[in-house]
């Protein structure tokens, strides 16, 4: 089995500091199952190749599997795993190139942090789905994918296509991200790991697919085939990676520990009270943009006077959490259409322990923002945060009828991405996150804004939320209606 990783970075051999395995020298592993060598082909300033190659001892692969082991006991003998590449290359990936996959660099700390032009060739890869599975599966992490068939005989063409794919992978990508992506998606498209697949394996996933596995578009069958189809494990790993929150825009707005920061906050206050008394100017942290906005709604609320609100699309309750800390809003409600954010919206609200006097100002539930609820009705104000975006353009209009035509409360605040400051975010390609339908330009949010207005009888006014660019306007557009 044969990988290789091709950089053109400027130096390329900086991909030698990042594999943490040197370009001069051949690098041998003993695994349970054969031999892992690591070793450069090439490695110039321009360009940089390491290549693994792992070589199966099909011995010593039966005797490793063990009585456990779910293979057909022929498959002992009528086996390709010892020739294409498989969940075989991905554990000895995972183990060889560990400290790479996390990410660290003693030598180079700065460098893991920086996507890098990368080229990935596997030669012979197990694809049950054919090329198109392997296009559905890296496509969406940013790689440019070629997948071709292997013929069954280049001589006789007529008996079609193989079982196994030619595949090569390109684009500008962490290498962290790249092995993880690899480690994960490889038993994947084999779809049969080598060994018994316990719970611990729950692990490894959320490990490895912390930061793009949640809001990958085919996060259930990725799930299904790594755990082997044991429908518990693949519920107990979705829990874990949602509680991570990684369906927010985890590269642009990181999500924040509020215990941490408040933590740092303090350390931050002591700090720049002794750089004060030293006669130096503190070094001053910005805050995230997620931070921001949720701050400016809060400030909008209590500019309006409002003391009972209407969370619509509350997700993992952040702004939930931020209304029971003020005493002023006497009435908070979180309403989101998905069971599992709510239960995780409860556990970090620490429901269960919850003081009485807190509980009784708080309601959560589970509901569809284009079907009319009587529930929806009776509020100062609705914030919708970071939520139209998600929303088919077709359906918007049930939205619309729904909040404004039927819930109708004096104030609705929305928030959603201003598409014209995405230049800004230097590796941003494309939309802000994989889930977004759409993003409006200010004029666009504007001219929609104007419309709902008049028909549903609102006046509304804009907020810019972030650092308003001259040029392109602010990071976050906020609209603020009032009936």
């Amino acid at each position: 089995m044969l990988l290789t990783i091709t950089t053109t970075a400027t130096p390329a051999t900086d991909l030698g500091f990042l594999l943490h395995k040197h370009p001069d020298r051949v690098q041998e592993f003993d695994r349970s199952f054969g031999t892992a060598t690591v070793f450069y082909p090439e490695s110039g300033e321009g360009r940089c190749t390491a290549a693994l190659l792992l070589e199966v001892d099909p011995i010593a692969l039966v005797r490793s599997r063990g009585k456990n082991s779910p293979d057909f006991s022929l498959s002992q003998y009528v086996n390709d795993r010892p020739y294409a590449a498989s969940s075989l290359l991905a554990v000895a990936l995972g183990d060889v190139f560990r400290t790479a996959r996390a990410g660290r660099c003693k030598a180079r700390p700065d460098l893991p942090g920086r996507p890098m032009p990368l080229e990935i060739r596997l030669p012979a890869l197990p694809c049950r789905g054919g090329p198109e599975l392997a296009v559905r599966l890296f496509e969406p992490l940013g790689w440019t994918v070629e997948a071709k068939a292997v013929p069954l005989d280049e001589g006789f063409p007529e008996w079609g296509d193989s079982r196994y794919v030619r595949l090569t992978l390109s684009g500008t990508v962490r290498l962290a991200d790249a092995l993880n992506h690899l480690y994960v998606l490889l038993p994947v498209l084999d779809d049969g790991k080598h060994y018994w697949i316990a719970p611990d394996e729950v692990d490894k996933l959320v490990r490895a697919g912390e930061g793009w596995l949640y809001g990958h578009p085919e996060r259930g069958l990725i799930m299904r085939r790594y755990l082997g189809r044991r429908w518990a494990l693949a519920r107990t790993a979705l829990a874990r990676l949602a509680e991570l929150g990684d369906e927010t825009e985890e590269q642009l707005e990181p999500a924040v520990d509020e215990d941490a920061a408040a933590g740092e906050t303090a350390a931050d206050e002591a700090a720049a009270a002794e750089a004060a008394a030293q006669g130096d100017a503190p070094e001053v942290k910005p805050k995230a943009l997620n931070v921001r906005r949720r701050e400016a709604v809060l400030e909008t609320l209590e500019e309006l006077g409002a003391t009972s609100v209407l969370d619509l699309g509350c997700g993992q309750g952040e702004l939930v959490g931020a209304l029971l800390a003020r005493p002023r809003f006497a009435r908070v409600t979180g309403m989101d259409v998905s069971a599992m954010a709510l239960t995780i919206a409860a556990r970090k609200l620490k429901l269960d322990r919850m003081p009485d006097g807190k509980r009784a100002r708080l309601t959560l539930f589970q509901g569809a923002l284009t079907y009319t609820d009587k529930r929806l009705a009776g509020y100062d104000a609705a914030v919708l945060m970071e939520v139209v975006e998600h929303v088919d353009p077709p359906r918007l209009a049930a939205l619309e009828r729904v909040v404004f035509g039927h819930a109708r409360p004096q104030h609705v605040l929305v928030t959603t991405p201003n598409i014209e400051y995405n230049p800004r975010y230097e590796f941003l390609i494309g939309l802000r996150h994989r889930d977004h339908r759409f993003e409006w330009t200010r004029a666009e949010f504007a001219a929609w804004a104007e419309r709902v207005a008049e028909q549903y009888g609102y006046q509304v006014t804009y907020k810019p939320v972030g650092d308003d660019d001259p040029e392109v306007g602010p990071p976050t557009q906020m609209g603020v209606f009032t009936r």
